[in-house]
């Protein structure tokens, strides 16, 4: 075992481990360490702790320090030099006339590289763009095209919820998500209520996903025929996930009759699941496309 401590770069970003070495740390403290991008300025997600040998990336490196009011005051001037640095960049743009939309401008906490995260359909050419500035921050420039999740985690939002976006506040990994989720969910399979405001398949549909299978597990399909715990047997006409409940089209003689019962009460025989949608060819096509996209995270690079 191995004591380590979790350290964020940014807001809902990926946790790396390092080495608390002597010091006394705790959750909410902002430490220095030394990141693949140089000296970096993070903040301490929990108390230091045991984990396996094996779930640590070797060598671990140690904390620098503690930091200090003076590294306070020098991240919070660094943010505001990343504000000037997005003005002069997009000015830089337009100027070089390339067809990019500039998301964010950051600097390593020691200000020896400034990076500029973009997107854009296809490749850019900016290398005209990095040499002019280059010549403005006398610095190490690197621009870095990302996905329109990655877009979305930096500049946040609400989601249709009335929530502030889950990439934006805690998830700090993005999950694959499938159409397979919205099924077992049974959520209207129409891709624009099932899509994020970054247009790829929504990452909540992960959150409850293990309960909705354990749960539809139990429950008979639509369509299927069932015993009743009084003898009677009957079609089912529909199902409530959530609360167990079955509602059965139970045959009383010359008559039929809707009635709900508890899971419980029913004996029958389990089917596989009917995966069959009805969705006009395009929404099959578009439904086929937000499977396919990856949400790949560029943002941390340490």
């Amino acid at each position: 075992m191995t004591t380590v401590i979790g350290v964020r770069f940014r807001t809902a970003g990926k946790i790396y481990f390092f080495d608390p070495v002597k010091f006394q740390i705790k959750k909410g403290d902002h430490v220095i360490v030394e990141t693949a991008r140089g000296v970096e300025y993070g903040t301490v997600v929990g108390d230091p702790m045991e984990v396996d040998d094996k779930k640590v990336i070797q060598p671990l490196k140690p904390v620098i320090r503690i930091a200090t009011s003076k590294d306070d005051q020098q991240e919070s001037d660094n943010k505001g030099k990343e504000k000037e640095a997005f003005k002069i960049c997009l000015d830089k743009i337009k100027k070089h006339e390339l067809d990019m939309k500039l998301i964010d401008a950051e600097y390593t906490f020691d200000n020896n590289k400034v990076l500029f995260y973009f997107t854009a359909d296809g490749r850019i050419d900016f290398r005209e763009l990095v040499k002019d500035l280059a010549s403005v921050f006398k610095t190490r420039i690197e621009l870095r095209q990302i996905g329109v999740r990655d877009e979305t985690k930096i500049v946040g939002g609400i989601g249709v919820c009335g929530r502030t976006l889950c990439c934006h506040t805690h998830l700090s990994e993005f999950v694959p998500v499938s159409i397979k989720m919205a099924k077992e969910q049974n959520l209207s399979l129409n891709p624009t209520k099932i899509s994020g405001v970054c247009g790829r398949l929504m990452c909540c549909l992960k959150h409850e996903e293990e309960t909705y299978e354990y749960l539809n597990r139990r429950l008979p399909n639509v369509g299927d025929y069932v015993t009743t715990d009084k003898g009677t047997k009957g079609e089912v006409s529909s199902v409530n996930v959530l609360r167990q409940m079955v509602k059965v089209i139970v045959d009383l003689g010359d008559e039929k009759e809707i009635q709900e019962f508890k899971v419980e009460q029913l004996k029958f025989k389990r089917k596989h699941k009917n995966t069959k949608v009805d969705l006009s060819s395009k929404e099959l096509v578009e439904l086929e496309k937000l499977e396919k996209q990856e949400g790949t995270s560029k943002l941390d690079d340490n």
